[in-house]
């Protein structure tokens, strides 16, 4: 299973998530707010909203892993990485954490 099959895999699992297509990329989203974008920008990753200060932490932290992606990056956002091959554990706690911050808060709590 290639990375981005494997992101569709744990984004798409999550209450009432979409995938839609924008910008040439595959994007998720719930209710039309984005909560994951794939990007192809110097190999694969993943762009997902981090909360307020995780972005500078995880970028200082790892910066091979993690980088403050063009557009959203002022906005908080956080990239991952996804080759070489994450800890995918890793990542769908990332995803599933950008998914809690945008999604109703009705759909997020139903997460558990």
């Amino acid at each position: 299973m290639s990375a981005v099959e494997r992101l569709r895999t744990l984004c798409l699992a999550l209450p009432e998530a979409a995938e839609k297509e924008a910008w040439g990329v595959p994007t998720f989203r719930v209710k039309d707010k984005m909560f994951a974008v794939v990007s192809p920008r110097d190999g694969i990753s993943v762009w997902v909203k981090a909360p307020e200060g995780a972005q500078e932490f995880l970028t200082e932290a790892d910066p091979d892993r993690f980088f403050k992606p063009p557009y959203l990056g002022p906005k908080g956002w956080v990239g991952i990485m996804l080759d070489p091959p994450p800890d995918w554990h890793e990542v769908d706690a990332h995803v599933r954490r950008s998914y809690q911050l945008v999604a109703p808060k009705k759909l997020a709590a139903a997460m558990g």
